[in-house]
């Protein structure tokens, strides 16, 4: 199947690149720049120039696909939609897959799935607008799936070493929101790879939380990330409001305790994560 994709440059673009090309499938990836230019071709993908306000160039690249993944994080909501509007006009009747994310929940009470309720913080409290218009789109003829993987972790580690691992082997010990008894509903990139590249068979409309099963405390984690620091077991809490300060919005992301089962997914597209460890990779990243 020939597939575009944007964000292919990105943490979780160049696992799915390369899942989608292990395969058998060809991909076309949109990027901004000539660095990303050659991180695409190096993967093996045709770089396609463009950024999500190209709306001409997402329809004509998704017109030319017989699917679409969309991973690159748009600036606004706004723009989000307009790029999806665009890529599953192009695309017809192709699968398109879309790209949300569990903390749109909130506080889960325990372990629930793609059935909660949503109350998301703030910083991603945009997605429901969004979502509900690239879900309708199977009512017209669309083959819409949402993808929304919880907290990443592998490879880069991106976030998480962006708001913990950088800064606190920079202080000496790694920042936890409070005691840190809230979990984390994380997934491994490479997992999260895998289901994007089977979402493409997903019946439209469906809904797909992408998390590893595992949810280790927040606390845990960041004693498994003073190890891989060098800093080992020297974390430091702090309040909200100091994330907050140090972090801005997503300091309330990184706050929820959430847990998720990621039993339909197995159950729909017999998607079963590989990595069940997450703290042991957290530790040596």
């Amino acid at each position: 199947m020939k597939v575009f994709l944007t964000g292919g440059s990105g943490y979780i673009g160049k696992a799915t690149i390369t899942a989608l090309i292990r395969r058998g499938h060809t991909v076309e990836a949109l990027v901004r720049s000539d660095r990303a230019t050659g991180t695409v071709r190096a993967l093996g993908a045709t770089p396609v120039r463009g950024g999500l306000r190209d709306l001409g160039v997402l329809n004509a690249a998704a017109a030319r696909a017989e699917a679409v993944v969309h991973l690159a994080q748009a600036e606004t909501g706004a723009e989000d939609l307009e790029a999806a509007e665009a890529m599953q006009d192009g695309v017809g009747s192709g699968p398109y897959v879309h790209t949300g994310g569990t903390w749109v929940y909130g506080d889960t009470l325990g372990v629930t799935d793609e059935t909660a309720p949503w109350n998301p913080p703030p910083l991603v409290a945009w997605r429901r607008s969004v979502e509900d218009a690239v879900l309708g789109r199977a009512q017209r003829g669309g083959r819409p799936v949402v993808v929304q993987p919880g907290l990443l972790y592998g490879g880069e580690n991106r976030l998480i070493d962006i708001f913990y691992t950088t800064p606190g082997r920079e202080a000496g010990a790694i920042p936890c929101i409070g005691e840190g008894a809230n979990h984390w509903a994380l997934v491994h990139v490479d997992d999260i790879a895998e289901l994007y590249v089977a979402a493409l068979k997903a019946e439209p409309g469906s809904v797909y939380v992408g998390v590893g099963g595992v949810n280790p405390t927040a606390r845990d984690c960041a004693l498994a990330l003073s190890r891989a620091a060098g800093i080992e077991g020297k974390v430091a809490s702090i309040s909200l409001e100091q994330a907050r300060a140090q972090m801005g919005p997503i300091a309330d992301a990184f706050a929820l305790d959430q847990q998720f089962t990621a039993d339909r997914a197995r159950k729909d597209l017999g998607w079963t994560p590989a990595h069940t460890d997450p703290l042991a990779v957290l530790a040596r990243a």
